[in-house]
C-alpha cells in the first residue's frame, strides 16, 4: 500500500540534517566508490535545486560538531522522508553518523501584521495619511502587497545561495514570571514587534527563516540564518538577546555553523 500524500493546511516540510563522516570506514571504501558516491549525491542535488521546495542543499559543517549538512524542503511529508533515504543511500553504508537532525515546517508567525495593523500605521506613522484619499488608498496597496508576498515566502521559501548557513533551535520559557505563555496576546504582538525590527536592521546582510517545531522536535522554533559574513550572524544574535524577548523569555539550543558548497567543492573541501 502506498504512504498517502500528507501536506500541511499551508506552508512546507523542513529538514535538517548533520552527519559526520566516519573517516576509518571512508578510508577502506573499494577504488571509486568515493567519486560515485560524490556523483550520486550530485545527481541528488540536481534533481532538487530548488530554490523553492523540493530541494536539497549540501553544506560543510565548521568547527567540528560536523563534517556534512543537508537542509531539506518538501510540500510532502512522504516526499521529504524519501528525500531523506536518498541522501543517506547516496553515501556507502556505515560511512555517515548522524549527528544531529531537526524537523519543522514553514509558518506564519501568530502575530502577522494585519490590514487593521497597516490602516494604523499608515494614518499615525510618520505620513500620517487620512482614510478615504488616495495617498492613503495608494500607502495601504503598497503595503498589502509587501505584506502578501512577506507571507507567501515565510510558507514557500526561497533563500538565497550565500556562503554561510547557521541553524539552531529556540524555545520561549515557562519559568516562573518568565512565561512567554503567560502573557497576554498584545504584550506578545508588542515584544515580537521589537524583535522583528532588529532583524531588518539586518537586510542585506542576513536572510533568516523561522519555521515551527512545537510537538515535532525538541524546540519550538528552529532558526536558519544566511549571511554573507559570519560577523552578520554574530552580531544579530548578540544584538537581539537585548531584546527583552530574548533577554527575559529565550532559550537556545546548539549552534551549527557550515558553509554552502556544490558536491564537487564539498569533497575537495572534505578530502574525501
Amino acid at each position: 500500500m502506498p504512504i498517502p500524500s500528507i501536506t500541511l493546511g499551508q506552508g512546507i516540510h523542513v529538514l535538517h540534517l548533520f552527519f559526520r563522516v566516519d573517516r576509518v570506514r571512508w578510508a577502506a571504501l573499494p577504488a571509486g566508490e568515493s567519486a560515485a558516491t560524490r556523483e550520486r549525491l550530485d545527481a541528488l542535488t540536481t534533481k532538487f535545486a530548488g530554490p523553492a521546495a523540493p530541494r536539497v542543499a549540501t553544506y560543510a559543517g565548521v568547527g567540528g560538531k560536523a563534517d556534512l549538512g543537508f537542509m531539506i524542503y518538501a510540500a510532502e511529508l512522504q516526499q521529504l522522508s524519501t528525500m531523506q533515504r536518498e541522501v543517506e543511500l547516496a553515501f556507502p553504508a556505515g560511512a555517515l553518523q548522524l549527528v544531529y537532525s531537526y524537523l519543522s515546517v514553514t509558518e506564519l508567525p501568530e502575530y502577522v501584521t494585519t490590514e487593521e495593523d497597516m490602516k494604523r500605521m499608515i494614518q499615525h506613522g510618520e505620513r500620517k495619511l487620512q482614510p478615504g484619499t488616495p495617498e492613503f488608498d495608494e500607502a495601504f496597496a503598497a503595503a498589502k502587497t509587501r505584506n502578501d508576498e512577506y507571507k507567501h515566502y515565510r510558507l514557500n521559501p526561497e533563500l538565497p545561495d550565500w556562503e554561510i548557513m547557521c541553524f539552531y533551535g529556540m524555545t520561549k520559557k515557562r519559568d516562573l514570571a518568565d512565561n512567554w505563555y503567560m502573557l497576554d496576546f498584545d504584550t506578545r504582538k508588542k515584544l515580537m514587534g521589537s524583535h522583528a525590527k532588529t532583524g531588518r536592521k539586518y537586510a542585506g546582510r542576513i536572510s533568516q527563516l523561522i519555521t515551527g517545531s512545537t510537538g515535532m522536535d525538541e524546540y519550538e522554533w528552529g532558526v536558519t540564518l544566511i549571511a554573507h559574513q559570519l560577523d552578520a550572524v554574530k552580531e544579530i544574535i548578540y544584538e537581539m538577546r537585548f531584546d527583552e524577548v530574548s533577554a527575559r523569555f529565550g532559550e537556545f539550543g546548539p549552534f551549527y555553523i557550515n558553509l554552502r558548497l556544490q558536491p564537487g567543492d564539498l569533497w575537495e573541501h572534505l578530502k574525501l
